[in-house]
Formats: C-alpha cells, sequence, structure tokens
C-alpha cells in the first residue's frame, strides 16, 4: 500500500517538473506578429439621457348631467299573430246582485274582468285546407282568476278548431269576482273565437 503511494507521489512530481519546464518553452516558439497588430478600440456607446415621467392615475371625470332628460321612447306596436281574428266574450244573461245584505254597495265587492287574453293559433290543417270557421268554448272563471273546464260547446266546421279554442282560452286570466270581501267562482262563461284566413 505504501508502495503505490510512494509511486503515484513520484509520478505526480514528473508531471509537474515536465509541464515547468514545458510552458517557457511554448511561450518563447509562439507567433509574434499576434502582439504587433494595432489593438482595435471599441467606440464608447453613449445611452442618451431620457426623462421617465411617473404618470399618477387619473381618475376619469365625471359624465355630465344633460340639462333636459331625454324624450320618452315611443312603444312599439305588437302585432297581433293572427290580426284577423276575431275574440268575442260571451257571458250568459244573469241578473247581477252587486248589493250586499244591508242593502248598500260594498267597495270591496266587484264582478269578474278579463285582465289576459290569448287569441288561438291557426290550425294547420285548416290553414293548409283554406278551412274558416268559428268556435265557442265555456270555462269556470275560479277564485284566483284562472280558467277551468275549458270545453268547446259550439265549433263550425267541427273537428278543426276546438283543439286550439280550447288551449287559448286556458292561458285566459280574469280579476275574480268579489262578494262580500271573498272571491267567488263563476261557471258557465263562454268566449267565441273567429278564425278567418288573411286575404
Amino acid at each position: 500500500m505504501t508502495i503505490r503511494i510512494l509511486i503515484g507521489a513520484g509520478l505526480a512530481f514528473l508531471v509537474t517538473a515536465a509541464l515547468f519546464i514545458l510552458m517557457p518553452y511554448l511561450i518563447e516558439t509562439a507567433d509574434k506578429t499576434l502582439d504587433e497588430k494595432p489593438r482595435t478600440k471599441l467606440a464608447d456607446i453613449q445611452m442618451p439621457e431620457t426623462d421617465i415621467e411617473t404618470r399618477k392615475d387619473q381618475k376619469p371625470e365625471k359624465p355630465k348631467v344633460p340639462d333636459e332628460p331625454p324624450p320618452d321612447m315611443e312603444q312599439p306596436e305588437m302585432d297581433d299573430p293572427n290580426p284577423e281574428m276575431e275574440v268575442v266574450n260571451m257571458t250568459p244573461s244573469q241578473s247581477l246582485d252587486l248589493t250586499n245584505k244591508t242593502g248598500g254597495l260594498s267597495a270591496s265587492d266587484g264582478e269578474y274582468l278579463p285582465i289576459v287574453k290569448v287569441a288561438p293559433i291557426y290550425p294547420r290543417r285548416a290553414n293548409s285546407r283554406g278551412v274558416e270557421g268559428y268556435c265557442t268554448v265555456e270555462y269556470t272563471v275560479t277564485k284566483s282568476g284562472t280558467t277551468r273546464d275549458v270545453t268547446p260547446v259550439d265549433c263550425n266546421p267541427p273537428g278543426y278548431f276546438e283543439r286550439a279554442s280550447v288551449k287559448a282560452a286556458e292561458k285566459f286570466k280574469y280579476k275574480p269576482r268579489v262578494v262580500d270581501g271573498e272571491p267567488i267562482e263563476v261557471p258557465g262563461i263562454q268566449n267565441r273565437f273567429t278564425f278567418e284566413l288573411e286575404k
């Protein structure tokens, strides 16, 4: 083990000594023309002085309040899906007792009033065949103002307009009848739909 260490140290000494002897020889035998060439001087790079402006966050200006309010926009006219269709409200003849038991008229009492009436969609089969006519439906106005038990009672020609009329009447909305301050149902209300094609 010690012999290997001695051999390694001796070899390291020999390599180091050889390098010290070789380095001056290499320097002496180098190309001398490299040192004789004039040196090129690089131009100095100068950065122009620039003023850096620091901007503060500016708040946007408040919008000016107009002196006069804008004119009112005209309400667009809504086209009726079936302009030639006539919707008629038919009610059975009946005596209306608008007085309460004390003989005076109550401020909270009142008759049912239609609020929303929907026009029926012209049946495709009747439209393609050019069929015109009418259909009367009968229903009950409930305490909440909706319709119930909608049934066709008089339709001409039969078999064309019943379904469309019932669907339309089911979407009706009423202000219910009020008697003695309480809403009540009103049966036997009739509504007639007239179906006419555009000419």
